[in-house]
């Protein structure tokens, strides 16, 4: 068991668009739970970086000491990436290598995205919140991602493309045994029998990559007898999904699908907005909401900061485990606590869930809650 820091060293990246509006307000959740919290402190380190930095800066998207700064802390608050028409020369768009070397640089493999439904939150479905409380756990570092690919061109136009996806042994296990562990910690397990299962979500019946995607998941599964193996092929998890979320618990699935299920379940749970995330390697994590930047909104004051919040809730979470901190711990449960008042209240809400409150008058609000909460841990 690793020693309790006596000061988290955290890493504040806001990043472009509404991720410059939203972070200030999961950092001031935090700052107020450091007031009331004893033994929990935090020292926060920001950088700016990103699309907008890009386009200011001799077209680099972030300084130079940004990762050797993270290496060397406990955690980080990511916004978002993406500016307008920032691009690089070859057309991608400029803040996908800050997040991309952020991942890949710092090796946070597994990129774990809540799905709750919390209480007086419109959603698509015709569920109450009880039946909405799931875990889906994304691998990060592989997949399509690698960037291992390219075009042929000839005579001016672009005749091929190719994306060449990678697993490996060492990706998909560490991965995959993440989720089971994390099933088997959390208190809860799927909402319709209370049972801890994970679900293995792939394309075996098509794809050879998934095929050995599935060897590896029932070979790590062998060491979690307490744990149930479910399995769902991608195109048919999507449906059920919508149709009886209440059977998942933890799901765990390659880097592409991960990517787009989880937006299909930031709906269910309420919207991008309410979409929390925390990417976790073996030496610390790193908290993001799911939403992007939001150009259009950025400057309007309109953003919804709670996804914001709940990551950082996660990040607590994360260090309640990694450390066995009690006052991280608290930390976590003040925050979620706070927020469900929030929504049950339905007082100051931002404009996503039918309010009118700005985004700093919503975290202002999760600030003041998180002081007055009673809690025993």
């Amino acid at each position: 068991m690793s020693v309790v820091p006596s000061k988290y060293k955290i890493v504040v990246v806001p990043g472009d668009g509404i991720g410059r509006e939203v972070t200030p307000e999961a950092v001031k959740v935090l700052k107020a739970c450091e007031e009331v919290i004893t033994g929990l402190n935090f020292e926060f380190i920001e950088f700016e970086a990103g699309a907008m930095y890009y386009l200011k800066n001799l077209k680099e998207e972030y300084p130079p000491e940004l990762l050797p700064t993270c290496r060397e802390s406990h955690g980080i608050i990511f916004g978002a990436v993406g500016w307008q028409d920032a691009r690089w020369p070859d057309g991608t768009y400029a803040g996908a290598k800050l997040i991309f070397d952020v991942r890949f640089g710092l090796d946070l493999y597994a990129n774990v995205r809540p799905c709750r439904l919390y209480p007086n939150v419109p959603t698509p479905i015709k569920k109450e919140p009880k039946d909405v409380n799931m875990v889906i756990i994304r691998e990060n570092t592989e997949c399509l991602y690698q960037g291992i690919g390219g075009r042929l061109n000839r005579g001016g136009e672009s005749e091929l493309a190719i994306d060449v996806r990678v697993l490996t042994r060492k990706g998909c296990e560490r991965v995959i045994r993440y989720a089971f562990e994390l099933a088997r910690s959390l208190p809860h397990g799927a909402p319709v029998d209370g049972k801890k299962r994970v679900t293995c979500i792939d394309k075996s019946n098509v794809l050879k990559g998934c095929v050995f995607w599935r060897e590896v998941f029932n070979k790590v599964g062998q060491e979690y007898p307490d744990i149930e193996k479910d399995y769902a092929y991608v195109d048919a998890w999507t449906q059920w999904a919508i149709r009886r979320p209440e059977w998942y618990n933890v799901c765990v699935t390659s880097n592409m699908f991960g990517d787009i299920i989880t937006d299909l379940a930031a709906a269910i749970q309420g919207g991008l907005g309410l979409a929390p995330s925390i990417q976790v390697g073996d030496k610390l994590a790193m908290a993001e909401p799911v939403h992007g930047s939001a150009p259009k909104y950025y400057g309007k004051r309109v953003a919804n900061p709670l996804a914001s919040i709940l990551s950082v809730m996660w990040l607590m979470r994360y260090f309640q485990t990694k450390y066995q901190d009690k006052a991280a711990a608290e930390a976590a449960t003040r925050i979620e606590t706070a927020v469900i008042e929030l929504l049950e209240e339905g007082k100051v809400l931002p404009r996503d869930l039918g309010g009118s409150a700005r985004t700093d008058e919503v975290g202002d609000e999760i600030a003041r809650k998180v002081k007055g909460i009673q809690v025993t841990i």
